[in-house]
């Protein structure tokens, strides 16, 4: 059951470990206002403290006093006084129409402007709309709605707080709810030593370039042109690659972008200068759409001299017969196909609507041979209990927050070679039986803390034992191999089923496709994988038996 938090102002005390947090680890990147609000805000009343952690929480920058009522606060405009003095907050400020729409209700709205029976009929937006040219000054709210009874603030520190909470997490998708989650024992995290080299910002440089790269991500997302966004774009931070891997992600963005108006020129300039995984082979297909086949065969070749992972091999796998045809060269010679087993199926429709996979596991399970449904869960939870240290080292720029569910460079091209001593001893382990132990204590001593590997509603004890007992190390070190060859493409495309043979000490996975289905890229890369270092794999094909 989920504990009801007992202290009525935790959101107050886990704002004030941020502010402590940040102060302890980042004093010397801090902009003179951030560190003299770090030293103010403690010093204030608990209830005007408690304020202002509500409305930084709270969507928008406008509140207005009669809607922040919270039992341990009290009364809000008296709370509010201490925060108005240090300048934090402003009373009563001056509003445009379409600010003053944010704060009204509707029968309020009808009430304070001379609206016709139609426009009374109107929605909101729509009153709005008919509105404005009447009304293009801005007043205070005061002005606006004498009669109120009420007071509005404006919180004017609220890009001052975005900043903290920036540094903090080291992005804008993790917020305060965070701690509250956290709290309540919904997510447990693992704790990780930090230190002043484990910083993900590393100096006010950073911090700038990363508030510049969210901008411009806004920016582009609103439909603004992609010219004018690219010239407003930071340059490559060229020590800190997990700030570059975020450029080269918006600007691949971009390219695809322009690559969907058909702008060829401008699309193939910015994959041909951009390192996110998947560039290049978008660059040989924008050359391709581009009718430069020759450009675009040249640069396939040099792909295929050194492919960048197995995802790209494949993509110029596909690629290669269209060039070579455009150009008047022989065929390439095609790859071998997978020897994966296939299975062809033909069972009557289940009474109650159900997955696929979920019909043949029945299907295939026996008592002595029983089939699980696992996909992407079992595999790589192996990986995760068995690499947990490596996955948790504390090594630059990896973790600078307690509530990381993994390393903020996970995705990163050199995620195993930053670790490769600590990804070498736990792979070692594989050699000496040693895993199994290790493996086993990490899913008691782990369990239910977030993990980028372990699936904890996959895992069971019995899963486990029969995973350790009949899938061969060998195979397992070639699966995490695999993984840490690249670890955003090769966390997925796992067949669906895995069976189990305890008396023998075998398995086999099956990847199930329903009637018109077909394999996936991820999928089929796996699988020539496992076919490659005799994994047994087997694809079974599954089709409706007509009614009688």
């Amino acid at each position: 059951m989920i504990k009801v938090l007992e202290n009525p102002f935790y959101y107050l005390d886990n704002f004030q470990l941020v502010l402590t947090w940040i102060g302890e680890r980042y004093d010397d990147l801090l902009t003179a206002d951030e560190r003299a609000f770090l030293q103010a805000f403690p010093t204030l009343p608990q209830t005007a403290r408690a304020l202002f952690v509500r409305m930084v929480m709270r969507k928008g920058e406008l509140f207005r006093a009669s809607k922040l009522s919270y039992a341990e606060i009290g009364n809000s405009m008296a709370a509010a006084a201490p925060l108005a003095d240090q300048g934090w907050i402003t009373a009563d400020p001056v509003l445009t129409l379409d600010q003053l729409f944010e704060l009204l209700q509707k029968p309020e709205i009808g009430r304070l402007f001379p609206l016709s029976a139609q426009e009374k009929t109107l929605r909101k937006a729509e009153q709005l709309e008919a509105l404005r040219p009447r009304h293009e000054g801005a007043h205070r709210f005061s002005a606006w709605y004498p009669d109120a009874g009420d007071q509005v603030y404006h919180i004017v520190t609220q890009p001052l707080c975005d900043r903290l909470r920036l540094i903090f997490f080291g992005n804008y998708h993790q917020d305060w709810t965070e701690f509250v989650l956290s709290d309540l024992g919904i997510y447990q995290y693992e704790k990780v030593a930090f230190s002043p080299a484990a910083r993900g910002f590393r100096t006010r440089h950073d911090i700038d370039n990363y508030l510049q790269l969210h901008q411009c991500r806004e920016r582009f997302q609103a439909g603004e042109e992609i010219a004018a966004v690219l010239a407003d774009l930071p340059p490559c931070a060229p020590d800190n690659e997990w700030l570059r891997s975020r450029r080269d992600r918006l600007v691949f963005q971009f390219a695809q972008q322009l690559e969907k108006q058909r702008d060829w020129a401008a699309a193939h300039a910015l994959y041909a200068d951009c390192a996110y995984p998947g560039a290049r082979a978008r660059a040989i297909r924008v050359l391709e759409k581009d009718a430069r086949h020759a450009a675009a065969y040249a640069l396939l070749q040099t792909a295929w001299a050194q492919p960048e992972s197995e995802a790209e091999r494949l993509q110029l796998l596909r690629m290669a017969p269209r060039l070579a045809r455009s150009l008047g060269h022989a065929k390439p010679a095609g790859a071998a196909p997978a020897q994966a087993e296939r299975i062809d199926l033909s069972l009557p429709p289940p009474e109650q609507a159900s997955y696929v996979e979920l019909v043949v596991r029945d299907y295939l399970t026996r008592d002595d041979a029983p089939v699980y449904y696992v996909e992407n869960g079992l595999i790589n939870s192996l990986f995760g209990l068995l690499c947990w240290d490596a996955v948790f080292s504390a090594i630059p720029g990896a973790f600078f927050h307690p509530f990381h569910r993994g390393p903020a460079d996970l995705h990163s091209a050199d995620f195993q070679r930053r670790r490769a001593p600590q990804f070498a001893a736990c792979l070692a382990q594989l050699d000496d039986d040693s895993y199994r132990a290790s493996i086993m204590r990490n899913f008691t001593a782990k369990q239910g803390i977030q993990s980028p590997f372990v699936f904890w509603e996959v895992l069971d004890e019995q899963l486990l034992a029969l995973a350790l007992d009949c899938i061969p190390p060998h195979h397992l070190r070639h699966a995490f191999e695999r993984i840490l060859q690249d670890v955003k493409a090769n966390r997925s495309g796992f067949p669906d089923l895995i069976q189990f043979w305890p008396a023998e000490r075998r398995y086999a996975m099956i990847e199930v496709k329903g009637p018109g289905d077909r394999l996936q890229d991820s999928q089929q890369r796996w699988i020539d994988y496992c076919a490659a270092h005799d994994m047994p794999v087997a694809v079974c094909y599954l089709q409706w038996a007509p009614s009688a």
